[in-house]
C-alpha cells in the first residue's frame, strides 16, 4: 500500500545520488527549486571508480564530432565550475590543468596516433606531435621504446572522489533534501509523472522527476518500456598505486597509450596517488575485480612506464559506466510530462558534469537546452512522437 510523504514537497526529485544526480540537484536548487535526491547511498556510483580525465581531445574517436562539441563545451566550463564549487564548499577538487601525453609503443601504434593527430588537426584541435625522445624529455619515466606521441595541453584532470564529496556538500548547503532510500519506480498518473515510489511504498511527490541513476536508470518500475532510458552497464576495472616521496615526481601529467589494442592510462594526483585504468567489459552487472583484469592493466602499464611495478598497490576496484546505444548521454525531457533523463554518459561522466548540471537546471526551470546539447535528447532512440 502506497503512503504519500508530504513532509518535503518538491519541485523536483532526482533519482540517483551519483555525480550526475548531485550536480543536477545542486544547480536546480540554485535556481530556486525545492529539490530532493533519492538514493540509498548518495555519493556512490561510478565516480568512486573513475579516473577523472577531462580529455575531449585525446578521447576523440571517429564519428563522434557532435559528442566532441559537447565535451569541448564542458571542458571550457571546468575552471569556473571548479572554482565556484571549491569556494562554495571549501573543499579541494584536485583539479589540475596538467595536460595529457598520448604515446605510441610500436610502429603500428605510431601510425594510428599519426592518423588521430591528422583528424584532430582537421577539426581545429590543438595537439602537438612529439618524437619519442621529446616524449621522454617531458616524462623521463617512459619506456625507452616509445616511438612518438601527442602533447595535448588542453586536456586536464579532476579527482572524482573529491568532486562528488564537494557536490554532496554543495547540495546540503543549497537546501537539497536527501532521502536515503531505494526507488522502486516512478509514480505516474494519467499522462504525467508525479514523483517516485520508494521501496517501502512511500510516494515522494514532485512536480518534475529526473532519472539520473546511471546504468540503473532503465530498471525503474512504473514506466512503459519505451520511456525507460536504454542504458546498459559497462564494467571498468581500475588500480590505484601510491608514489612514495622518494619516487616523486613520477609523472607530471596524464599519460595514455594503446598497448596490443587495449587502452591504458596513468593519472598522477598531487597527493601521490597514481590511477591506472581502465578495462572496458560488457559483463552485465558484474563488479568483480578479476586477477586477469589486474594483470592486464599492470602488464600494459609496465610496458608504458617500467618503474611503475616498484610502486605499492593500494586499491583495486571495479565500477559500472552507464552506456547508451551510441555511448553518448541522454539529456532533457521525455514525452511523459514531468519526466526528464540525465544518464548514458559512459566514459565522459566526470567531464560532462558541469555542463549536465547547467543543461538540466535550465530545462527544469522551463528553458530549452543549448544548441550543443540538442543532439543528445533522449528521443533519438525512440520512434517519433514518443519523446519530445
Amino acid at each position: 500500500m502506497q503512503r504519500h510523504d508530504a513532509s518535503h514537497p518538491a519541485d523536483a526529485v532526482v533519482v540517483g545520488g551519483g555525480i550526475i544526480g548531485l550536480v543536477t540537484a545542486w544547480r536546480a536548487a540554485l535556481r530556486g527549486l525545492r529539490t530532493v535526491v533519492a538514493d540509498p547511498e548518495p555519493g556512490g556510483g561510478a565516480a568512486q571508480v573513475a579516473a577523472g580525465m577531462l580529455a575531449p581531445v585525446t578521447e576523440l574517436q571517429y564519428g563522434e564530432q557532435a559528442l566532441l562539441d559537447l565535451n569541448l563545451a564542458a571542458v571550457r566550463r571546468y575552471p569556473a565550475f571548479a572554482a565556484e564549487l571549491e569556494e562554495t564548499t571549501g573543499l579541494d577538487l584536485g583539479y589540475r590543468a596538467c595536460g595529457t601525453l598520448a604515446v605510441a609503443l610500436d610502429a603500428d601504434d605510431r601510425a594510428e596516433l599519426r592518423e588521430l593527430h591528422d583528424f584532430q588537426t582537421s577539426l581545429g584541435l590543438s595537439a602537438q606531435w612529439l618524437s619519442g625522445r621529446e616524449c621522454r624529455r617531458l616524462e623521463p619515466m617512459l619506456a625507452p621504446g616509445v616511438r612518438g606521441g601527442l602533447r595535448v595541453d588542453g586536456d586536464h584532470q579532476v579527482d572524482p572522489r573529491r568532486l562528488v564529496a564537494a557536490l554532496l556538500r554543495a547540495c546540503e548547503l543549497s537546501g537539497v533534501v536527501f532521502r536515503r532510500a531505494a526507488v522502486a519506480g516512478v509514480d505516474v498518473a494519467g499522462d504525467r509523472a508525479r514523483g517516485v515510489v520508494l521501496d517501502d511504498g512511500t510516494v515522494l511527490a514532485a512536480g518534475q522527476t529526473v532519472l539520473a541513476a546511471g546504468s540503473r536508470s532503465g530498471l525503474l518500475g512504473g514506466l512503459p518500456e519505451h520511456l525507460l532510458p536504454p542504458v546498459r552497464p559497462v564494467k571498468g576495472q581500475v588500480l590505484r598505486l601510491r608514489v612514495p616521496a622518494a619516487y616523486a615526481p613520477f609523472l607530471s601529467r596524464t599519460v595514455r597509450a594503446v598497448v596490443r589494442g587495449a587502452h591504458v592510462y596513468l593519472v598522477p594526483r598531487e597527493n601521490g596517488e597514481l590511477v591506472v585504468g581502465a578495462t572496458s567489459e560488457e559483463m552485465g552487472w558484474d563488479t568483480t575485480v578479476t586477477a586477469g583484469g589486474v594483470y592486464e592493466l599492470l602488464r600494459d602499464a609496465h610496458e608504458l612506464v617500467p618503474g611503475l611495478t616498484e610502486l605499492p598497490l593500494v586499491e583495486t576496484v571495479a565500477g559500472l559506466r552507464p552506456g547508451s546505444p551510441d555511448n553518448a548521454p541522454m539529456l532533457g525531457r521525455t514525452a511523459l510530462d514531468g519526466l526528464l533523463v540525465a544518464t548514458g554518459h559512459h566514459r565522459n561522466g566526470v567531464l560532462l558534469t558541469p555542463l549536465t548540471g547547467d543543461v538540466m537546471a535550465e530545462v527544469l526551470t522551463g528553458g530549452e537546452p543549448p544548441e550543443v546539447a540538442r543532439p543528445f535528447s533522449p528521443g533519438r532512440f525512440t520512434p517519433q512522437e514518443q519523446y519530445v
